[in-house]
């Protein structure tokens, strides 16, 4: 865990101007600490690839260090949590994204590395389909408890969050500014319940405001904290394609949901699909498939044997095969019950919500 008086340093270091997160490691990495690099001989600064005079200029101006400890000063009376990217409390996936920020900062207590963590994004001008799509998907996964991250923003994001909230689940709002304020005000009636049940995080100081380039910088905390990124409609330009591109560069699957050609918001959707950026996203099946989630015992739906009647033909077929062969790997039972992979995951994971089928580890399915 990282001291108060490196702390101080860190933030001191993450205020200098020039400096930007992958300089910064690279500073720390060569001097050992933070407050060695503010404490080092600028003969030794100068060795160091990336560093000029200009940087070197930045890193000596003590006014950092004074803008740090009042900075320090307001995380201690906010009970901010500090997360610096050598602590264990840092969120893991994050540590692997070279552009991360050396310092981030929380509000609420989600676990910041929890094993199932998707971030969902879409377009502000979000129409009915893509409102549901969105709060559908969401309930079909609540069983499996994943934590939904987002930006708290118009449209998408909020319905996202507020599905989220709905569901009993945790989220994370990734926030363009610092935490001593809110944007959209419009959305400051969430706040209470996005901390009771997830967090704010932002690696933004409380001088911050919510100006616009800050939010492109934010995306790459979406990006990066989650598996994977969801896109549910877009424009052919937005925030949300930028990122989804992020994400990819960080080498995470990303998902997009299909329109119509020729929706406006479906443009963005359908051409990460085209493009083979995304996978297509139709159902919660084809994550829960992708990512390797798999339903624990204790987070099934009750059986309910009423419920067997009820089965679609498809569901029959599959049953039926599965009662009869017992355990079966996925890639079988489409090829025996003559399914595409794309139709058969949603329909295994229908079945596994009404409690006719168990998955087990290793892609096997088995019959209840």
């Amino acid at each position: 865990m990282i001291s108060e008086e490196e702390l101080l340093y860190a933030l001191a270091l993450q205020k200098t101007a020039k400096v930007g997160d992958i300089i910064a490691k690279r500073l720390i990495k060569y001097c050992g600490s933070a407050k060695a690099v503010l404490h080092e001989k600028k003969a030794q600064l100068l060795k160091i690839d990336g560093i000029g005079t200009n940087i070197l200029a930045d890193l000596k101006n003590t006014s950092n260090l004074k803008a740090a400890e009042s900075e320090l000063k307001f995380i201690q009376k906010e009970n901010i949590h500090a997360h610096y990217f050598l602590d264990e409390t840092y969120p893991a996936r994050l540590q692997h994204c070279v552009d991360s920020p050396i310092v981030l900062f929380q509000k609420g207590n989600a676990n910041l590395n929890a094993s199932k963590m998707i971030s969902i994004v879409g377009t502000r001008k979000a129409t009915n389909y893509g409102k549901e799509f969105c709060e559908e998907l969401i309930a079909s996964l609540s069983p499996l408890q994943p934590t939904i991250v987002s930006g708290f923003a118009y449209g998408i994001d909020i319905v996202a969050q507020r599905a989220a909230i709905q569901n009993n689940i945790p989220t994370i709002g990734c926030l363009a500014h610092g935490l001593n304020q809110i944007y959209p005000k419009a959305h400051a009636r969430y706040m209470k319940s996005v901390e009771k049940n997830g967090a704010f995080v932002t690696d933004f100081w409380s001088s911050s405001n919510p100006d616009r380039e800050n939010f492109l910088k934010r995306n790459r905390l979406i990006a990066g904290m989650s598996q994977a990124t969801i896109v549910i409609e877009s424009a052919e330009k937005g925030g949300s394609l930028v990122t989804a591109h992020i994400a990819n560069s960080y080498n995470r699957d990303v998902f997009a949901v299909p329109g119509r050609v020729g929706d406006s918001q479906s443009i963005g959707c359908n051409n990460l699909i085209k493009q083979q950026r995304a996978h297509i996203l139709t159902s919660p099946a084809d994550i829960v498939y992708l990512l390797g989630w798999e339903l624990e015992a204790e987070t099934h739906l009750p059986v309910q044997k009423q419920l067997f009647v009820d089965l679609t033909p498809e569901e029959t077929i599959i049953h039926s095969y599965l009662q009869e062969k017992g355990q079966s790997l996925l890639d079988s039972i489409a090829l025996e019950c003559q399914f595409p992979i794309h139709q058969i995951t949603p329909i295994l994971l229908q079945l596994e919500m009404k409690g006719a089928v168990k998955p087990l580890p290793g892609k096997l399915f088995e019959a209840v």
